[in-house]
């Protein structure tokens, strides 16, 4: 019966065949690349190899010790980190100097890659680098271009195409891709590095075509990494049928979806503002074997905040709470706005919170005008208006008639006629959206104050914006008058009533 080997009989085998090599490599090459060697490739060679040197290892189990194992495997990987830290190190400090970084790689990076014949060192030493793209793919071609006699493998190559992925420099992964298989190390990795680099970019349909060449290939096939990025590119379109069939795919070839699988998913609702469906992904996700990470719990605030689910959002905040605060701002302002759209009694003070932990130099114009109308709606002037003066710094414009009776409402609630009177100036010169309420309102409360000449000087101004006088503005003047007692003005606010057919207000008297 054919023997399947486990992943920890392969390390096991693959340190055998290291010891009983009579040409000895570096310990980290060939564990670093267990994961890419095949189960036939460990079976013909460890039993090649171990004929030929019984008589050095005459009792072969005691090799096979996992805690020998283990301990060689962690020791391995960590003395690869440090070497290639050091590395990484030098070339930081030279970030901007192509010369000195060419002249550090021949010295010390010629070395240490040949001691990883696997691609392992170049492969950590770009992970290592990922918050420098740019010096990344500086490094990537010098290998790629070095006499080392050394070929490169299918994971230095994948890791090319994934920088040049991340530096949108589609045309540059594609040569990538097709370099590699012209030398016959395609694998599955390059096509995941590919397809990652088209989703990168937004070219969806190169993606998708991408991965049915992959489903053609002979030799590999799709992982659930491959899935998930076809998961990532449906979210994004919204094409959420899509998302569903590609998930129900990954069980249906009895792959496990990952915490990446969950993550893509869930963001995928979120995009497409489905609530109930995010919700129930979330809660399987809890009750299987992959539960939540930070990540996950920043979805769901997300989705929580844009669905005004304030009970929820704030039990999600107080879990990822101090990661927000610190590094997730645009989070901070979706709760914001969230905010501002409830009826929460206690709004203000939590927007107030919240503002305090959005730096100041990070104005938003919209989240603004938002917080205007809340402090409208809360008749908060004094602090409705330092936001107002904050807009008109930032040559903020606010385009909306209702934004505008907002604002003026809130003038109007407050009794607050010369700080309007001085608004409706500013509003004017800013170019904020004029309307007639704004005028009107204006008039109502000079009218309320007896000061009638302000009032008057009113309609020259709308005149200026070529607001016409309405029946609604006829009827303010004619309130107004009436109340002060000017019986002659009241006759003529009449006789312009007759004359454009609005018809006499029911309280008038004959004369």
């Amino acid at each position: 019966m054919k023997r399947v080997w486990k992943i920890s009989d392969a390390a096991q085998a693959e340190l055998l065949l290291y010891r009983c090599s009579a040409k000895p490599k570096s310990l980290t090459a060939p564990i670093a690349s267990l994961s890419r060697i095949s189960t036939q490739r460990f079976t013909r060679e460890v039993f090649a190899r171990t004929r030929s040197c019984t008589a050095t290892f005459p009792n072969i189990n005691g090799l096979f010790s996992d805690k020998w194992n283990y301990a060689d495997i962690i020791a391995a990987r960590e003395d690869l980190s440090r070497k290639v830290s050091h590395l990484r190190d030098e070339l930081i400090q030279v970030v901007d100097d192509s010369d000195m970084i060419f002249r550090l790689l021949e010295e010390k990076g010629t070395s240490l890659f040949r001691c990883y014949s696997d691609g392992s060192a170049l492969v950590e030493l770009l992970k290592q680098l990922r918050s420098w793209p740019e010096l990344s793919l500086e490094i990537f071609n010098w290998r790629r271009h070095a006499d080392f006699s050394i070929p490169m493998t299918s994971e230095e190559y994948a890791k090319g195409i994934t920088i040049a992925g991340r530096l949108r420099n589609i045309d540059l992964a594609d040569e990538l891709f097709t370099e590699a298989a012209n030398k016959r190390i395609k694998t599955t990795s390059t096509y995941n590095a590919l397809m990652g680099a088209y989703m990168f970019s937004g070219f969806a349909e190169k993606c998708q075509s991408l991965f049915r060449d992959l489903k053609r290939e002979a030799n590999c096939s799709p992982t659930v990494v491959t899935y998930n990025i076809l998961l990532s590119v449906f979210g994004r379109l919204m094409l959420v049928d899509h998302m569903e069939a590609t998930f129900k795919e990954i069980k249906d070839l009895n792959l496990s979806p990952n915490l990446s699988t969950y993550n893509n998913l869930i963001a995928g609702y979120v995009t497409a503002w489905m609530w109930d469906r995010m919700e129930n992904t979330f809660r399987i996700m809890k009750a299987g074997d992959v539960k939540p990470d930070i990540n996950t719990h920043l979805l769901m605030l997300r989705g929580y905040a844009h669905s005004c689910n304030l009970e929820k959002m704030e039990e999600t905040y107080e879990l990822v709470k101090h990661y927000v605060n610190r590094e997730e701002t645009p989070l901070v302002r979706a709760m914001i706005c969230a905010y501002c759209k409830s009826s929460d009694r206690s709004r203000v003070k939590k927007i107030e919170e919240l503002m305090t932990v959005i730096p100041e130099n990070e104005y938003r114009p919209w989240l603004n005008v938002l917080l205007i109308r809340v402090y409208a709606e809360e008749d908060m002037v004094e602090e409705m208006e330092n936001l107002i003066n904050e807009a008109f710094e930032h040559k903020t414009s606010v385009t909306t008639v209702r934004m505008m009776r907002c604002i003026i409402s809130s003038y109007f609630r407050s009794n607050a006629v010369d700080r309007l009177v001085s608004f409706v100036k500013f509003a004017e010169s800013a170019g904020w959206r004029i309307c007639r309420s704004l005028y009107h309102c204006k008039m109502v409360m000079l009218a309320s104050e007896n000061r009638l000449a302000e009032m008057e000087g009113v309609i020259d101004e709308m005149d200026k914006f070529n607001l016409v006088c309405t029946k609604k503005t006829l009827v303010i003047m004619y309130n107004a008058y009436l109340r002060c007692g000017q019986r002659c003005k009241v006759e003529k606010v009449l006789g312009l009533m007759c004359k454009r057919g609005y018809g006499i207000p029911l309280d008038a008297s004959p004369s």
